[in-house]
């Protein structure tokens, strides 16, 4: 068994761990696992199995910029040299990962005898494409050999606005423990052992909510003078975000330390864990945090937290999105309430169970078989990653 995985980068992100997690698996089993990249290697975040072979194509860069006509000449370099290296390893599968990649990996695929698998880490009408790749994304998921979306109500998407059939449902493979690389920012460092901690980990954009998050915080941080609010991540939106509290008269309240290598360490040291993004594929950041025994807060986006949080069981959801007033007041619930939170947190373990890895390897070959691969027998047995 073969499998290519084509992505943008592995800089960092959610679809990027589920490309770590998916290959090191796959390599574990014996498979032969290649994953390919635009851009280059030595920005690797998330470490791979000794089996996973890399390839760099050094074609990042903006996927689309300079024209249309620059525009297409660049991306069929792309295309060409994917379909290089699907001609060079010979793969039994090829996987996309995010919607250029699947189209880029489709339109490689033209008239070659592999199969090509398109997997979307987006909900797409939340997070829409330049009108250059949604053509392109219409134009083309439709003829991959099968689609894969995060959550059911992506999979309605897709079968309806790019005319597939049969999308597959599978959630990220999510382990434990999680990988520890660099930078290491211990907790202790930032915020004091005897004060509570409220956190949220994301990429510092406009999407996560961040800023309707501080404006919550403002509107309860006076009535929970022991709690303390740290956001770990980095991203283009840390100097409006440090502007926000400055403004909001929150620094010693309000920490940004940048992206942490070691946030299992965060989540262990969190009292309570924040989703406060205006839309999501998949958290794969609230997964972790109640798994590691976090009762949690999130906003109900259209697709993603409402799968993961059970409501007054394992945390709350909140609605509607982006109103930092309603945040407050869910936030305010469960910080006041130590007794409460604890209930949610032990019920929040559960999501170990909910998104095993096995379960999810075990679809993804399924996936794999109803394309029509013969997989092999041996993948059927669990096989663990080394140093795990």
């Amino acid at each position: 068994m073969k499998i290519v995985v084509f992505i943008y980068s592995m800089h960092g992100g959610g679809a990027e761990r589920v490309t770590a997690n998916l290959a090191n698996e796959w390599a574990a089993l014996g498979w032969e696992v290649t994953v390919v990249t635009l851009t280059a290697g030595e920005g690797d975040v998330y470490p791979f199995h000794p089996g996973v072979k890399r390839i760099e194509l050094g074609l990042a860069g903006g996927v689309e910029g300079g024209g249309f006509v620059r525009t297409l000449i660049s991306n069929a370099k792309r295309v060409l040299a994917f379909r290089k290296v699907l001609r060079e390893t010979k793969p039994t599968v090829a996987l996309g990962v995010m919607a250029t990649a699947n189209v880029l990996a489709v339109l490689a695929g033209i008239g070659l005898p592999y199969k090509i698998i398109a997997s979307e880490h987006t909900h797409p009408p939340r997070a829409p494409l330049t009108p250059f790749w949604e053509r392109l994304r219409l134009m083309t998921y439709r003829f991959a050999d099968k689609v894969v979306a995060l959550t059911d109500e992506t999979r309605d998407w897709i079968e309806t606005h790019c005319r597939c059939t049969d999308v597959k449902v599978i959630p990220p493979p999510f382990t434990l423990p999680i990988a520890r690389t660099n930078p290491i920012i211990e907790p202790k460092s930032v915020v004091r052992e005897e004060r509570k901690l409220l956190l949220a980990v994301g990429r510092l954009s406009p999407e996560k909510g961040f800023d309707s998050l501080i404006d919550a915080f403002r509107k309860i941080a006076g009535a929970l003078p022991q709690w303390d609010l740290v956001i770990v991540g980095e991203g283009l939106a840390r100097a409006s975000l440090e502007r926000r509290v400055d403004e909001a008269k929150l620094r010693g309240r309000v920490f940004l330390p940048g992206r942490a290598g070691n946030v299992a360490d965060w989540y262990e040291r969190a009292d309570l864990y924040v989703l406060s993004s205006h839309f999501e594929g998949f958290s794969m950041t609230l997964v972790e945090a109640m798994a590691s025994g976090c009762a949690a807060v999130s906003y109900d986006c259209d697709s993603g937290p409402r799968v993961i949080v059970t409501h007054g069981t394992n945390g709350l959801l909140v609605n509607p999105v982006g109103d930092a007033s309603a945040l407050a007041k869910s936030l305010e619930t469960l910080m006041k309430d130590d007794a409460e939170r604890h209930r949610m947190a032990h019920c929040a373990t559960s999501v170990n169970d909910t998104f095993a890895l096995p379960k999810t390897i075990a679809l993804w070959q399924e996936v794999f078989e109803e394309s029509g691969v013969k997989v092999p027998r041996r993948a059927n047995l669990r096989v663990p990653v080394a140093g795990r």
